[in-house]
């Protein structure tokens, strides 16, 4: 696959039978109740099995129940035999649970060929387990967000989640923005080839958060992919500050940047903007900093395995994460 293929490259979308998909609520209470119907009736019309935890509904003030129910449900989740664990939805919950899962459960699943899946919060628990036990998760959708919306669903998305389900997932490709040569005439980005590295990461505010707990995890020569929303570009820099001093960002291969949305500059930035932030990380590290990664809180994304050993190669505008060897 070169790296001219793009996420909704011809090998999406394999035939392959049904699946088990295990819906849990291990953060935010989900309050878009047609929406986390019309998930459920998608995954069951592309011909799956889904089962529902019993507290997939619960409210306890914000949160999908109190702290002992959804350790539960996460424990339930490991338990279910499922192929494929999702979230309901991310929002904020299991940064204050992490002491008490149970990592060698989740690990046990893990090895026995279930995939935990989500984003945004969910990052937390993802950078915990990979610190803990090693175990691969994977970074991709939630179920109100992306497969309960009113609308048609991101084909994108759905043809990488089919990839994941089939076990035909290989890689993303994607195109990076036009930028600007540096000011020695180089290239912004130069053509890069990296043979094999961790991938790791998520959303930024979760990484950030983690810093100087036994949650985050220490990769020596990883690629570090990042996302957030409804975040300031200077919250954005200020976060990166942080894994900068703490000496995250020196030990990457790379630094890939997925999307980053939902703000709005103000009368006050005068010029300074989401470019600023990623010129000034370049001149802060030596590895190279990509972009426009199909990642975050948007509709199209694809799916990472976060932990496993991956190359990247870029040519030109053309970048390409692949882990097609690892299977």
């Amino acid at each position: 696959m070169s790296a001219h293929h793009h996420p909704d490259h011809a090998d999406c979308g394999h035939d392959h039978g049904p699946k088990h998909i295990y819906i849990y609520s291990p953060s935010s209470a989900v309050r878009d109740k047609p929406a986390f119907r019309r998930g459920i009736a998608r995954l069951q019309a592309l011909g799956h099995e889904v089962e529902v935890d019993p507290d997939a509904l619960a409210i306890h003030t914000r949160f999908a129940g109190d702290d002992a129910t959804r350790l539960a449900a996460i424990h339930r989740a490991a338990a279910s035999g499922a192929d494929v664990a999702l979230i309901s939805r991310g929002g904020y919950g299991l940064t204050r649970i992490l002491p008490g899962i149970d990592y060698a459960k989740v690990a046990q699943a893990i090895g026995a060929g279930m995939h935990f899946v989500g984003l945004s919060d969910f990052t937390a628990f993802q950078c915990a387990v990979l610190a803990r036990t090693g175990a691969t998760t994977w970074a991709g959708p939630a179920l109100t967000a992306d497969l309960g919306v009113a609308g048609e669903v991101d084909d994108i998305m759905l043809a990488c989640l089919d990839d994941l389900l089939s076990g035909h997932g290989e890689g993303a490709g994607w195109r990076m923005p036009k930028e600007k040569p540096r000011a020695d005439g180089q290239a912004a980005v130069p053509d890069v080839y990296i043979e094999s590295a961790t991938l790791w990461g998520g959303n930024l505010a979760m990484v950030a958060n983690l810093v100087g707990t036994p949650y985050l995890p220490v990769v020596d020569e990883g690629i570090l992919f990042l996302e957030d929303v409804s975040e300031h570009p200077y919250r954005v820099e200020r976060m990166l500050a942080q894994l900068l001093y703490a000496g995250v960002l020196a030990r990457q291969k790379a630094v890939v940047l997925g999307q980053f949305n939902g703000y709005q500059l103000a009368a006050h930035d005068k010029g300074f903007k989401l470019q600023s932030v990623v010129d000034w990380l370049r001149t802060q590290i030596a590895a190279p900093v990509l972009t426009n990664l199909p990642f975050g809180h948007v509709p199209t994304k694809v799916l990472l395995p976060v932990g496993a050993r991956v190359s990247l190669s870029v040519e030109g505008r053309d970048a390409l994460l692949y882990w097609g060897h690892a299977h």
